[in-house]
């Protein structure tokens, strides 16, 4: 099988979530994580950082919708990568004025992070990224790690007056982190096969992969069990995710190699649709 090098601005674009109320999500997405909705349609709700660009966040109702069964695979986490400290000081004092839990925060060394979920148990982390000068690295590999947070620096960015003033770029999907019955498969299927850089597989039951030289735009971990069922199609939870890959000959190369493999293909705008061994769609597209 020839070698594919995916190009270093590859990254998840967009993840479509499923919700028994898209009023509830609209609420929480808009007015506490400051996203804009960007796209009103029958069938789905899409949300962005700026009325400008394109939706990265999809949202489908389903009003009867139930918890995704524990022990499946599935959503661990989606991952907004904000431009810099001051906004993710400005979405945390925001989000702890309005009385929304946490479930932690963690200094991953390349990153700072906090961690939540939305209004139906979706799980989220909130992040910015250190400069990659700074990433730390042992025998030559990259090495996250988790360590506790420093709160009091981080809002240390902001002052008294210091209100919602925006600066810098726009928070985007940084990566998703999935939940999956096997890290063989899930190592052949989106490191061999889709060509994504592994990057770390040091943590016990979880590997990262990433395009580039991201520290990751997959995690992926068994931390619900080896051989997780799949979870049902009305649960809550992620249904799609896009990969944007900007090279048409690239994404053409990932097809053939998926179809060598026996992976069902269907055509797509600019790309094609497909599962992994755990039946998650994804769309890979330019």
């Amino acid at each position: 099988m020839p070698p594919v090098a995916l190009p270093p601005s590859t990254g998840i674009s967009s993840f479509t979530l499923q919700v028994p109320s898209i009023r509830e999500s609209v609420a929480f997405y808009r007015d506490l994580l400051g996203f804009v909705v960007t796209e009103v349609g029958s069938s789905r709700t899409g949300l962005s950082a700026e009325q400008k660009e394109e939706p990265f966040v999809f949202l489908v109702e389903k009003g009867d919708a139930t918890p995704r069964p524990r022990g499946t695979t599935g959503l661990f986490h989606a991952a907004y990568l904000f431009p810099n400290r001051r906004e993710l000081a400005r979405v945390y004092r925001r989000l702890y004025e309005h009385g929304w839990p946490f479930q932690g925060f963690a200094d991953h060394g390349v990153s700072e992070a906090l961690y939540l979920t939305d209004p139906h148990g979706n799980g989220l982390e909130l992040y910015a990224d250190r400069p990659r000068a700074q990433w730390p690295h042992r025998n030559g590999a990259l090495h996250m790690v988790t360590e506790p947070l420093d709160l009091d620096s981080l809002l240390a960015e902001l002052d008294q007056n210091d209100h919602e003033s925006p600066d810098g770029g726009l928070t985007r999907i940084g990566h998703l982190h999935l939940n999956v019955s096997d890290l063989k498969k899930a190592k052949r299927f989106y490191h061999e096969l889709l060509a994504f850089t592994l990057t770390q597989e040091t943590i016990p039951g979880a590997l990262f992969v990433a395009a580039g030289d991201y520290h990751h735009h997959l995690g992926l971990n068994i931390w619900n069990g080896p051989g997780a069922p799949s979870s049902p199609p009305d649960a809550i939870g992620l249904i799609q995710f896009d990969i944007g890959v900007p090279d048409a000959g690239v994404i053409a190369q990932l097809a053939d190699r998926l179809h060598e493999e026996g992976v069902t293909l269907a055509a797509w705008p600019n790309g094609f649709r497909t599962t992994d061994f755990d039946g998650l769609a994804m769309v890979i597209h330019h």
